[in-house]
């Protein structure tokens, strides 16, 4: 029993998804103290305000705070910003560089046609196999 346990701990997916995670968690740390240290003190020192948290909408006698929603658009929208500028098209040009670019060769041809009946007949075939011609037997291409 505690043998399957570790096998299932110990599987490449498993310990590849926990680092994954970890590193997401920290990753989001950085990208939070951008968005709050960095950016949303120039968009303060733009605006006047530090985020628009005070922005508060009063609908009979309730508030709706419309302020924190648009700064959780402004952190999801630096955030994007973030992992894609910074992640998604650096690795995209990456993988496009290291991409090698076989050209691809045509194959020769495995069949020929019979000149009676039109069938496709293999190249090395001394007889057609659909009307028994006899054929020009021709030398497979050395591959």
């Amino acid at each position: 029993m505690l043998k399957g346990f570790r096998d299932f701990i110990l599987r490449g997916n498993v310990v590849d998804l926990a680092v994954a995670v970890i590193l997401g968690a920290a990753f989001n740390a950085i990208v939070a103290s951008l968005a709050t240290d960095v950016l949303g003190q120039l968009i303060a020192a733009t605006i006047g305000k530090p985020d628009f948290k005070e922005v508060v909408l009063t609908l009979h006698h309730v508030p709706i705070r419309v302020g924190s929603f648009l700064n959780a658009i402004v952190s999801f929208l630096i955030a994007a910003s973030v992992v894609y500028f910074g992640v998604v098209l650096p690795m995209n040009a990456l993988l496009k560089r290291l991409k090698k670019h076989d050209p691809v060769e045509p194959q020769p041809p495995a069949t020929k046609t019979c000149t009676e009946c039109l069938s496709e007949i293999p190249l090395a075939a001394k007889r057609c196999a659909h009307c028994a011609q006899p054929q020009a037997v021709e030398a497979a291409p050395a591959v």
